[in-house]
């Protein structure tokens, strides 16, 4: 491709919408363009790069023996309300794109496809003969950002391959589950990027377990805990460890101190001289479930760590049953005007203790239709070993020293894991390991999804017994126009984008320094056309601009090697340069093809 032909404008500042480096370079390069909030265009660099990293992923995933489709974009709201999903997604999440047609249909645009392709199932699987199956698409996704940012990071209109799988049962599952990690290894190992599988929160998919797959880079929006010894690592979401020892406690007898002006855990400390390990934090949710339900939610916790909320919005979820509810539409710390609303007094906020009287809550019959009349009290395990701790007394300021659980407080009946893993924890597997950290950017997604989908919408197959059993399923997810950003996020310099060879939009390009002289362009011309026909993907750079503007596009677009027409012709040479780490060479001419085709394919095979 000729660059004098090619719609290729780039710009020298940095654009002001743009907040990390590589929306910014993708911007400036000519790689993409916004069209309004969360939404891109790919221009046609960046669409080379795409059919690169879709056909990378197509090949791998053939190779499984999964089979390509391409299921609807505009999806029924009754399969979802078949998978008791519609409400998640349009109202809890609220990431789906709802809109009711002309007929007074609700429809959404796809985020995801489980419903779609459980429907396909339950209409065409019939029998064990038929499985297992794997099917994939990629296809534009769409989810409604709260608030869109970093380019093709997170928009509300992307590129996903997403991959659904349908067994007989969960060894089969799990054999599938693992061709498709090793599958996303390569993918990403091919597409020439560090990155990290790591053990996943599975959200509002949901299934037995899950992984992620990180590109590591700074700009990262996960966190990930992983140990030095390669046998653990974890979206921070999701990760356990051994918190540090709690220290004994320095209180002997049970007794309630007046300790004003310590809502927080540091002023308390600092007043009562003792360890954040020696306090029961006592920390207050509202969470609402999608019947319309509010539960009051205690959670007790070591003074020293935090809730992981989405943890504990987890094991809500699996509480929502015995409220009438089945998903969970929110979870809030209640402000003053939230607690108006079913608090019969104000509440002593940062001095709550475990044993919170449950006639806070309003009992007339108005607020107990959606309010429940009790305190879903929930105890992290770090608290269920202290004695004569510290903690609130529910009087504002005032705590107890020296409490003890089933003396002076009742330790619930529900003990789950509820606390954030830290840096520099201890590793499970292992005490010796502390947790190190590191950022990432979530590529793909694999996911054991089991029997939830099959059961709720009735998807079932025929056994060798001639019984009628539920399909299990695993679905599996890349996201391939978020891990081209990825690419450039991970690689670059000041100078612009370095693509690696598999997924740049160009291989080579040649730069003519001075249209005007004769020598220059016949010389480019030629390497230009055997190139092409050597398999080379190359650009023409025949712009009637500056040199150095052209060498500053060259770079910015960051395609691999760099091939200059210039002064070193009189001897039979020309300039290459590797974009990678700017090694440059005098090269005779005749020997630029078959170099570049031998760094190309060492590039390719590594």
């Amino acid at each position: 491709m000729r660059l004098s032909q090619m719609l290729f404008v780039t710009l020298r500042e940095d654009p002001a919408e743009a907040e990390i480096p590589s929306h910014k370079l993708l911007l400036r390069a000519g790689y993409i363009r916004r069209v309004g909030s969360g939404l891109y265009a790919y221009l046609p660099l960046m669409w080379r790069v795409l059919q690169k990293i879709s056909q990378i992923v197509r090949e791998e995933l053939n190779a499984t023996g999964a089979q390509e489709c391409l299921l609807t974009q505009l999806q029924p709201s009754e399969l979802w309300k078949e998978s008791g999903r519609w409400d998640t997604y349009t109202k809890a999440e609220g990431i789906m794109f709802a809109l009711t047609d002309r007929q007074n249909r609700e429809v959404g645009l796809g985020p995801t496809h489980e419903e779609v392709i459980t429907a396909i199932a339950r209409d065409m699987i019939r029998s064990y003969r038929q499985l297992p199956l794997n099917l994939y698409q990629i296809q534009t996704k769409f989810r409604d950002e709260i608030r869109p940012r970093f380019g093709l990071m997170r928009g509300r209109e992307f590129i996903m391959k997403d991959a659904y799988s349908f067994h007989v049962d969960e060894a089969s599952l799990k054999q599938t589950y693992q061709d498709m990690h090793e599958a996303y290894t390569r993918i990403l190992k091919r597409c020439g990027l560090a990155f990290r599988a790591v053990d996943a929160d599975s959200g509002a998919i949901g299934g037995s377990g899950s992984q992620e797959f990180m590109v590591l880079a700074a700009a990262g929006e996960d966190e990930v805990l992983y140990t030095e010894d390669g046998k653990y690592a974890a979206n921070v979401e999701k990760a356990t460890s051994l918190p540090t020892d709690a220290e004994p406690s320095t209180f002997t007898k049970y007794e309630k101190l007046s300790t004003p002006g310590t809502a927080t855990i540091a002023t308390l400390c600092d007043f009562l001289k003792c360890s954040a390990t020696q306090i029961v934090k006592n920390v207050l949710y509202q969470a609402t479930y999608d019947n319309g339900m509010t539960v009051l939610v205690l959670v007790n916790i070591r003074g020293d760590q935090d809730v992981n909320e989405v943890k504990l919005q987890n094991e809500l979820v699996r509480q929502a049953g015995q409220y009438g509810g089945k998903a969970l539409l929110a979870l809030t710390v209640p402000d003053a005007e939230a607690q108006q609303k079913w608090a019969t007094k104000p509440l002593p906020l940062g001095y709550i203790s475990p044993g919170l009287s449950d006639s806070y809550i309003q009992s007339d019959s108005q607020t107990s239709k959606s309010f429940a009349p009790k305190f879903l009290r929930l105890a992290d395990p770090t608290v269920v070993e202290l004695q004569n701790f510290v903690t609130g007394s529910d009087e504002s300021g005032y705590h107890v020293v020296g409490a003890n659980w089933g003396k002076e407080f009742e330790l619930p009946k529900i003990v789950v894991d509820l606390r954030k893993a830290t840096v520099g924890d201890r590793a499970l597997h292992d005490p010796s390991q502390t947790l190190q950290t590191a950022r990432g950017i979530e590529i793909g997604h694999i996911f054991q999804l089991g029997t939830k989908y099959s059961k709720a919408m009735n998807a079932t197959f025929t056994n060798e017994q001639g019984e009628e059993l539920p399909l299990v399923m695993g679905c599996y997810g890349i996201g391939v126009s978020r891990l081209a950003q990825s690419a450039v996020e991970q690689s670059y310099d000041k100078d612009g984008i370095i693509f690696p060879v598999a997924i740049a939009p160009y291989q080579a390009i040649v730069v003519i320094p001075d249209i005007s002289k004769a020598d220059q362009v016949a010389a480019a011309e030629k390497l230009y056309t055997e190139l092409n026909q050597a398999g080379v993907e190359t650009l023409l750079d025949d712009r009637s601009e500056r040199a150095g503007v052209k060498f500053k596009d060259a770079e910015l677009v960051g395609i691999p090697f760099r091939v200059v027409t210039g002064r070193s012709l009189q001897q039979g040479k020309v300039e290459v340069v590797k974009r990678a780490n700017r090694e440059s060479q005098e090269m005779a001419i005749e020997s630029v093809v078959p170099t570049l085709k031998q760094w190309i394919a060492e590039a390719l095979s590594s």
